[in-house]
Order: structure tokens, then sequence, then C-alpha cells
């Protein structure tokens, strides 16, 4: 913890004021809140650590709380944080307490955490553990929560058309990916904005499971290739690598604004292969032009993102079951639009960054019981005749606790001839 003083820590409960109505991405509200207060750089950093340290703990700090008898206001909250998770002692904290909550943290100090819930010791919502528990022991799901309470790494991956991995990792320290032939790891992350290999477009920032799914699509050279939902398009420009810049690829999405943010990291890529277009919906127009033409199609789906809770530890309080249902919807269609894109012989990949299967096996499989004309593939097979040692079943499905990267779930599957 960055040192403490009386301004930091009320910056910080303001901050954390504005955060905890989840009406926004909390990285969103807390870059609007620096703006507005001018903090400098130690205090920013002191204040965005201390705020997403509770968001990770927060339900067990609310538990605690609550046992004192007390609520948890933003204050109250980061006094707990500060005593019963970074450990700091009453007297440390005392110069910025009151006397009355001197009183009130010795009994927050003296709470018992023996048979706490286990939503409680994963840190995940009661109704996210309640979809867990129909796929996952839980110790699966204890072990996959602890795991979320943890900082990620920082990937890198290494634009082949421009640059080798061994080069990058001489230049710029790290270590080799263990499945990712493309990334590089750092344990912490670190300036890059400035940094010459990156202005260059020898290296772009991607967790290894995000670029896997790249793998798992194996998109060849001289191919057509659709990212339906390209965002940014950071595996647009993976695909578009692996693609030897020949070919074409369809970056699509329904975001302009997303879709602007690709143009400077494309221009830095020296890809010529990609073809940046905004949609309405699956439906468009755009989308029917392509219709039976193409050999790969990735479907990254709008997801709850709870695969992604070491890095934004707020979606877990700003999801629901009833978002849940939206989303779920959303999917279905989407991969119903995108399908009618491949061509016989094609390959699909359905992907999301959740944990839950109501948003990954289950949509696959509604999919596949209403389209025969698909088959799903063996993801295993997929990577290892890539060279990729890596199984985690038929299809793809990482978690930071085994696999070191977000969680992601993914399904290769292929367009056949309708029976």
């Amino acid at each position: 913890m960055k040192k403490l003083n009386g301004m930091r820590l009320e910056l910080a409960a303001e901050a954390l004021r504005r955060i905890l109505p989840m009406g926004e991405p909390a990285d969103v509200a807390l870059r609007r809140f620096f703006q507005e207060e001018k903090a400098g750089g130690s205090e920013r950093a002191f204040v965005a650590e201390i705020v997403f340290a509770i968001l990770r703990k927060k339900h067990f700090l609310d538990h605690v709380i609550e046992l004192s008898g007390e609520r948890g206001t933003p204050r109250k909250l980061i006094l707990a944080h500060l005593s019963r998770v970074e450990g700091l002692n009453l007297r440390e904290l005392q110069p910025y307490m009151t006397e009355a909550e001197g009183k009130w943290l010795a009994s927050v100090k003296a709470v018992s955490t023996e048979d706490l819930p286990l939503g409680t010791r994963a840190e995940l919502p009661d109704w996210i553990v309640s979809k867990l528990k129909s796929c996952m022991s839980e110790a699966q799901i204890l072990s996959l929560g602890r795991a979320m309470q943890q900082r990620a790494p920082f990937d890198l991956r290494v634009n082949t058309i421009k640059a080798k991995r061994e080069n990058m990792i001489a230049k710029l320290g790290g270590e080799a990916t263990k499945w990712s032939p493309e990334g590089i790891r750092f344990a912490d992350k670190f300036p890059l904005n400035e940094n010459p290999a990156f202005l260059e477009g020898l290296v772009e920032v991607q967790d290894e499971g995000s670029q896997l799914l790249c793998y798992l699509l194996s998109p060849k050279r001289r191919e057509m290739v659709v990212d339906f939902c390209a965002g940014a398009g950071g595996k647009t420009l993976m695909l578009g690598a692996l693609m030897g810049s020949t070919g074409r690829i369809y970056a699509l999405d329904v975001s302009e604004k997303r879709l602007e943010k690709l143009g400077p990291r494309l221009k830095r890529s020296g890809l010529s292969n990609v073809n940046p277009q905004w949609i309405q919906n699956e439906n468009d127009i755009r989308v029917k032009r392509l219709s039976g033409k193409i050999d790969r199609v990735l479907v990254d789906a709008p997801c709850s993102g709870l695969g992604t809770l070491r890095r934004n530890p707020d979606l877990k309080w700003r999801q629901s079951e009833k978002s849940l249902e939206e989303l779920k919807e959303k999917q279905a269609a989407i991969l119903a639009g995108a399908s009618v894109l491949v061509k016989p012989g094609g390959r699909l990949v359905y992907s999301t960054c959740s944990i839950l299967p109501e948003e990954n096996q289950e949509i696959v499989s509604q999919f596949l019981e209403s389209h025969p004309d698909f088959r799903l593939l063996d993801a295993s097979s997929i990577f290892k005749s890539q060279h990729i040692d890596l199984d985690t079943g038929k299809c793809l499905e990482l978690r930071p606790d085994l696999h070191g990267t977000d969680g992601f779930f993914a399904a290769a599957m292929e367009r056949v001839a309708q029976r």
C-alpha cells in the first residue's frame, strides 16, 4: 500500500462514493473523478489501487462490517480494508480516525472469519455461485473466485508481420507465454504508449487467452475471414498477422466508436488485408452480401465479462440475472446471424469472456440443435495441429486459476452439407 495520509484517505472515500452506485464501469467513473479533482500522479495511483482492491474484496468487507452492526459506507469500507485485508493495526490508523471510528474498527478487527458463506470466500455474488454449481464443485468455485481476486499479469502479442518474439523478449524483457506462440508475459503492467516497440506496431496488448481464440479459428493465407464483433480490433489484428496480411478480413461491429479505435492500431500494424465495416445489427445488408462466402467467422459475443474480474472487479456487482437473460437472447441472435456467412467446409468460432455455462455451452448446444448443418469440432485437436499442447476438452475453457489467463470459452464448429 502506497503511503497513507489523511488527504489521500478522503480522496479515496470520495472516489469510492462516486463509483459504488455501479451505474458505469469503475475505470470510466474513476477517470472522470480524477479529471474533476485534478489529483496528482501519486494520489491517482493510491486511489486507484485502494478502490480496485475494495471492489475485489467487497463481499467480504460488507460481511464483516455488517457483523459489526454498521453499514458499509465508502469510508468504513476503506478503513475495514486497511485493517482486515492490508493488515494495518489500529495504532497505524489512529491518526486518521475519530475515537468512535477507532472503537468501531476494533470490533471489525474482532469479527471471526470462520464458517463464511461460499460466496463471501469466493468473492462472488450468490446468484453467480448458484449458476456455477451446475458445472463446478464448491472447491473449484472457491479456487476460481480466489484467482479472480488477484491482479492479472500483463500480456503482449508480438506482431509477427514485423517482429519475432525472441527479439522482443530480448528488447522488452518478460517471458514467453505458456501456450500462445506469439505472447510475452510480464508480472506487472508498465507504460507502453510511448515505447518504440508499441509505436512501431511491433507489439499489442492482448491476454494470452484472447490470443488462443485466434488460433482456434486458425485462418489460412488468402482466405476470407469475418471478425463479427470486432470492437477495437485486437483479435482482428492478430488474425491479419496469422494470414500474413493476405486474403481479406472484414472487421464488423455495431459500434462506430469502437471501430474507430481500430484505425490507429491498424495503421501501426502494417496490415493491408483488414476492412472495418460498421453494421446496424446481425441482419444488416452488409452481412447478407457476404452470405455463404466466408471461410472463417469469429463471433466474440457481447457477454457478462465475468471471466475478466481480475481486471474489472466491478462487473460482478454491475451484472445481474436480468442482464444475463438479455445477453443470452443477444448472443443466440448474433451467433445465428453470423452463421449464414460461413460457406460449406468453413469454420465458425463462438467465444465469450464469461465463466457461466448459460452464456457458453448452453448457447452452443441450442445453436447446434437448431442448425444441423453445423458440427462441433474438437478444440484440443485444432491446437495440437498447431503444436499447442492445450487440452480443456471438446471446447476451449480457460480459467485464471488453471491457466493463468482471463476466463474464456470458445467452441469451434464446421459447416457441413445438410443430411
